[in-house]
């Protein structure tokens, strides 16, 4: 099922004002894009998109309240400094089954997201990251982000393991 048709099936016969949970997991998207979804999700709080061949977060909208946000099992691989943009109030993000292929991808969002409005992500949930060797990892990382200097301790951690 395509997305557009997924979104209206959610619905169920609800204004896109009023919802505040969307799941779309395993839904077919069009050329790695996101269909469907535009500024009217005002009171969205999560968003799943899990399983849905999504390789690019270029066409989300500006969801102003989403605090949970599933990407898991994409192939996103970039792209994520959208999401300090048009999600400030992101506080859960799993990124776990992507084409990540370095930490620096997800550092970037985290710097941003820091910088902005001291808000901290409190949870990155990355799984089977990829290295730059193609060499594939089982890997799982949490981090619970109170200040920059710990995000400094765990980008050490994280190097440690590799």
């Amino acid at each position: 099922m395509e997305m557009k048709k997924r979104i209206n099936l959610e619905l169920r016969d609800r204004a896109p004002e009023e919802v505040t949970e969307l799941v779309l997991d395993n839904c077919l998207c069009v050329n790695g894009e996101i269909e469907g979804l535009n500024d009217t999700f005002k009171k969205l709080e999560f968003l799943s998109m899990a399983n849905v061949e999504l390789s690019s977060l270029a066409r989300l909208p500006s969801l102003n309240k989403l605090r949970k946000l599933e990407l898991s099992d994409n192939i996103i691989s970039g792209g994520l400094e959208v999401l300090a943009e048009k999600c400030p109030n992101l506080t859960y993000l799993n990124l776990s089954g992507n084409k990540i292929k370095d930490l620096s991808t997800v550092e970037a969002l985290m710097e941003m997201k820091m910088m902005k409005r001291k808000r901290k992500m409190k949870l990155v949930h990355l799984k089977d990251m990829r290295k730059r060797k193609k060499r594939r990892t089982r890997m799982r990382m949490r981090m619970k982000m109170k200040q920059a200097q710990n995000w400094e301790r765990e980008k050490r951690r994280w190097a440690s393991h590799t």
